[in-house]
């Protein structure tokens, strides 16, 4: 499996699957309004966490994918995908709304997708429903969701065994938000390389202390 991130929330996620096939997932592309170019990205699967602009950019991938938008339990060319509710902030969606969480299991690994989490902490009921994660992908920039203290609560909460930070300052990001730097102090790290792609397969998964993957976008 490999993993690219390519700015905000937005991923893609090429997994390997029977007889030498791949399938792509992409999860929330966003609109070039937030100052950041939008790659050519096809998928057969595309996965969006609510209806804001810097999410829910569908045009932007190619392919005519299988499209997933809400809560609900789905099957497509041998990936299990759940979308769990969620809120975009600490108000119950007062705020910001409805949020989906979103669980993929593919080549026997289990990755989860936050959106943009906004609430303090995951209820029981989410906690259950996310399960054992292998790669969490958690906003950390705040402002619009949690923040770096935020993240940290909810990744002692999931505990994975790797963690994607998403959701941050970049540069000619016309959305303020903070920078990973903030996130990798208070996860009490000094530095981390950054990687231009998570290349990763079930053997990989050590269980070890959480490992922090920074990819360039």
């Amino acid at each position: 499996m490999h993993i690219s991130w390519h700015g905000q929330s937005f991923f893609q996620i090429v997994a390997a699957r029977a007889k030498g096939e791949t399938v792509s997932i992409a999860v929330d592309p966003f609109d070039e309004t937030i100052g950041l170019k939008v790659p050519s990205v096809s998928a057969d699967i595309l996965l969006i966490t609510h209806s804001h602009y810097d999410h829910s950019n569908k045009k932007a991938i190619k392919g005519d994918p299988f499209l997933i938008e809400g809560p609900g339990e789905y099957e497509i060319k041998d990936v299990s995908i759940k979308g769990i509710s969620s809120f975009h902030d600490e108000k119950e969606g007062k705020e910001r709304g409805i949020n989906t969480i979103y669980t993929i299991e593919v080549e026997d690994m289990r990755l989860c997708h936050l959106g943009d989490f906004g609430q303090k902490e995951l209820t029981a009921d989410q906690l259950e429903k996310i399960g054992d994660i292998d790669i969490l992908m958690t906003p950390v920039g705040g402002t619009f969701t949690i923040d770096a203290k935020g993240a940290n609560k909810i990744i002692s909460q999931i505990e994975p065994r790797i963690v994607i930070p998403m959701h941050y300052g970049l540069p000619n990001l016309k959305i303020k938000l903070d920078g990973v730097d903030k996130f990798l102090k208070e996860m009490g790290k000094k530095s981390v390389e950054t990687q231009p792609k998570l290349l990763i397969k079930r053997k990989d998964l050590v269980a070890e202390e959480t490992k922090i993957v920074v990819l360039q976008p």
